[in-house]
């Protein structure tokens, strides 16, 4: 009887939803993104030395990684089977040997070693000099395997590829057919187009100053717009610098690059187009705007780089962030935006920024500082503190306010100012409450537009300070 042929696996987009050359490239830049640059200047017309030293600058977690469940299944029958399952990949030896291990696959490897890039003819020279003409299966993902099926017994096609299965099963090579690839709708996740709604602080100074000009109203419109493409291409930087912890996540592991429904590479083109898109709205709304959006983009990224795993810098830089759109609906609109209104708005976030931390505390399951951040759940009082100051200090602020000159002019009815503090405080102790308590989502904003309780008490706090100015008279006779 003719001994079984070894079943080998391509392992980036075949055995594993992901590829660790990009994995490496992100886990680096999060880590060490000097060194990671400078390989990549070093060795860029040299792939097979600059995986090398990406694979040193931050080693990655293989277990980790995610696999496609049919290949996975199939090794795993193969093995039961007697059968060797072989990796064989461009990726570094290092991580395919680790890769192999952590599946209980064949120790033998096929990989780039530094000096080799294994890809196309170079991995099927090697396998063929290893098993011969025709003495082995492959199974890979993209049209240069199409070097390998040439010389492999059976061809395994991962993921849709038409042309290349047409042409070899024309040439009479058996062809098995395994899904693959990726689908818009999880890319669109990936853009978390849900996170937009925070921009509605852009309309926050037209809204303080009473400006209800169409015009004004469209170009606020536009900034928000602008405002969501920056967001959605930095939380596709932060997804794909996160990824580790992410998988380590009760929750975040089903994110669509950490669990592989979206290729890396496809987010970083994802990314690339949504920043690019926001500047060019940003230079049509004119240099003020566009320059607040560089300071949106600039100021996230070093917090997905850096600051988010900063103790309390973390959350003053995330009420920093929703400050800088206030200030940016102001430019878009060419509205004045009071000093008061920015010094009210911080404290806000500084306290919706410590719920934030708070409901992650929460609803982990241990006392570990979080992956990726700078607490644990002995932090939980301090934050509450943090919180409770924000509380107090965007309630103080708002009161002061009451007594400007601004607030004379523009509210005629000033003590209902002080009767909407009473909705806008129980709204912010609520949100304080439900994050200490862990009955809210991981983002506070997102939770606040779903609350509908918590949107009775905004809108009554709306309600009033309108009376107060005299536009629900205006409009409406009362």
């Amino acid at each position: 009887m003719a001994p079984i042929k070894p079943l080998v696996l391509d392992v980036d987009g075949t055995f594993l939803r992901t590829d660790m050359l990009f994995e490496c490239f992100w886990a680096g830049l999060g880590r060490n993104p000097g060194a990671v640059l400078s390989a990549c200047i070093a060795h860029w017309r040299d792939p097979a030395a600059l995986k090398r030293q990406l694979a040193g600058i931050a080693p990655l977690r293989t277990d980790l990684l995610p696999v496609s469940p049919e290949l996975l299944d199939l090794a795993k029958s193969s093995v039961e089977a007697g059968r060797e399952v072989v990796l064989a990949s461009a990726s570094d030896e290092q991580l395919v040997k680790r890769l192999a291990a952590d599946h209980g696959l064949s120790e033998r490897v096929f990989a780039s070693d530094g000096v080799v890039n294994l890809k196309g003819r170079a991995k099927a020279q090697a396998l063929v000099a290893a098993y011969g003409e025709k003495g082995f299966d492959y199974a890979g993902n993209e049209p240069v395997d199409r070097d390998i099926w040439d010389h492999a017994e059976n061809a395994l096609v991962v993921g849709d590829l038409p042309r290349v299965t047409g042409a070899m099963t024309r040439a009479g090579q058996n062809v098995a057919e395994y899904p693959g690839g990726w689908k818009a709708r999880d890319l669109v996740r990936a853009l978390r187009p849900h996170q937009w709604v925070k921009n509605v602080l852009l309309l926050v100074p037209m809204l303080a100053a009473h400006n209800f000009a169409l015009a004004t109203l469209l170009h606020v419109l536009i900034g928000m717009a602008a405002f969501s493409m920056a967001a959605s291409s930095i939380y596709v930087v932060n997804d794909l610098l996160d990824l580790e912890a992410d998988r380590l996540h009760p929750t975040k592991f089903r994110r669509p690059f950490a669990s592989g429904a979206v290729p890396i590479r496809i987010g970083m083109w994802a990314s690339g187009v949504m920043g690019l898109g926001a500047l060019v709205l940003g230079l049509w709304l004119g240099a003020p705007f566009f320059w607040i959006v560089m300071l949106y983009m600039a100021l996230s990224l070093a917090y997905s780089l850096r600051l988010k795993r900063l103790r309390w810098i973390d959350i003053a830089t995330l009420a920093s962030l929703y400050t800088i759109r206030v200030v940016a609906g102001a430019a878009a609109g060419a509205v004045y935006v009071s000093g008061f209104l920015l010094v009210w708005i911080f404290p806000v976030f500084i306290a919706l920024g410590g719920v934030k931390r708070l409901t992650e505390l929460t609803l982990a399951t241990s006392d570990e500082r979080l992956p990726g951040r700078g607490y644990g759940r002995p932090d939980r009082g301090d934050l509450l503190n943090v919180a409770i100051l924000g509380v107090v200090g965007a309630l103080l602020t708002f009161f002061l306010y009451t007594f400007t000159e601004q607030a004379r002019t523009l509210y005629p009815l000033r003590w209902l100012l002080w009767v909407a503090m009473l909705p806008m405080a129980a709204w912010l102790i609520r949100m304080v409450w439900l994050g200490y308590t862990g009955k809210q989502d991981y983002d506070p904003i997102v939770f606040a537009m779903k609350d509908l309780r918590g949107l009775g008490l905004i809108m009554l706090t709306l309600s009033l300070m309108f009376y107060a100015a005299g536009i629900w008279q205006l409009l409406f006779g009362l």
